[in-house]
C-alpha cells in the first residue's frame, strides 16, 4: 500500500464514515430478510470486476484489494435492506466501498504497510466468485489488473495523489463515472467532484511528464 497521509484523510469533511453500520447505509426500509432478489444479487455481482480494480488502484496491494472488496460486498448484502430498487447501485456500492477505505485507512494510518506490487499472486476472490455462479466474470481479468502494473510510473503518479483526490479521478478517468454518480458515491457536491478530479488531473500530469523526461521519452531543449 502507498504511504499513508492521516492529515489528507482528515480533510475529507463531508466524506461518510462508518462509525455505526445501521446508520451509514440509511434508514431500513424493508426486512432485511425479503431484500436480496435475483436482480440485487446480479448487479451486485456485475459490478466486482470495477469494484476490485478501484480498490487495487487505492491500495496497490492484492490482499488489500480483496479484504477491501469483500468488506464492500458483505456490507451490501447485509443493509440491502436499505437499498431503494430503482437508484444508482453502482454509485450505493462506491459509497460503500469509499467509507469502508476511509475507514479501513484511517485504522492503518499509525502503522502502514509498506508499498508492494503483486508477483503471480492468485485471484482468490475472483476464482470463489467464478466457481460459485460457473461462469467466468470477464474474460482477462487477471491479466488486465496484472497489465495496469508493468508501468510503475504511473501508479507511482496516480498513488502519490492525496486519497481524496485519488478516488475521484479514478472513478471519473478510469471507471467511467458519472459526475453525479461520484458525487453520490463519494457524499460530495458535484462542484468539488469537478474540482478535485481537474486538481489531480494537472498534478498527474505533472507528475508524468516529469517521469517521461527523467526516462528520455522526450527529448527537451
Amino acid at each position: 500500500m502507498s504511504e499513508l497521509d492521516p492529515k489528507a484523510l482528515d480533510e475529507q469533511q463531508t466524506e461518510p464514515e462508518i462509525e455505526n453500520d445501521d446508520d451509514d447505509m440509511g434508514t431500513p426500509v424493508a426486512s432485511a430478510e425479503h431484500a436480496v432478489t435475483e436482480d440485487f444479487e446480479a448487479g451486485v455481482v456485475a459490478q466486482l470486476d470495477s469494484l476490485y480494480r478501484t480498490a487495487l488502484r487505492l491500495t496497490n496491494n492484492t490482499q488489500e484489494a480483496e479484504d477491501l472488496v469483500q468488506e464492500t460486498m458483505l456490507k451490501a448484502f447485509r443493509f440491502a435492506h436499505t437499498y431503494h430498487p430503482g437508484t444508482n447501485l453502482r454509485a450505493w456500492l462506491f459509497r460503500i466501498l469509499n467509507t469502508s477505505a476511509i475507514n479501513r485507512y484511517r485504522r492503518l494510518a499509525t502503522h502502514p504497510t509498506p508499498a508492494s506490487l503483486p508477483e503471480g499472486e492468485e485471484f482468490y476472490l475472483y476464482n470463489q466468485i467464478r466457481d460459485i455462479n460457473g461462469q467466468e466474470l470477464s474474460q482477462g481479468v487477471e491479466d488486465e489488473v496484472l497489465n495496469q502494473y508493468l508501468d510503475e510510473d504511473v501508479y507511482k503518479a496516480l498513488n502519490d495523489l492525496p486519497y481524496n483526490f485519488r478516488m475521484p479521478v479514478i472513478l471519473a478517468d478510469i471507471e467511467g463515472l458519472s459526475y453525479k454518480e461520484i458525487a453520490e458515491s463519494l457524499q460530495i457536491p458535484i462542484g468539488t467532484v469537478m474540482s478535485r478530479i481537474s486538481r489531480a488531473r494537472r498534478q498527474l500530469q505533472k507528475s508524468l511528464w516529469k517521469y517521461a523526461k527523467d526516462r528520455g521519452y522526450v527529448r527537451t531543449p
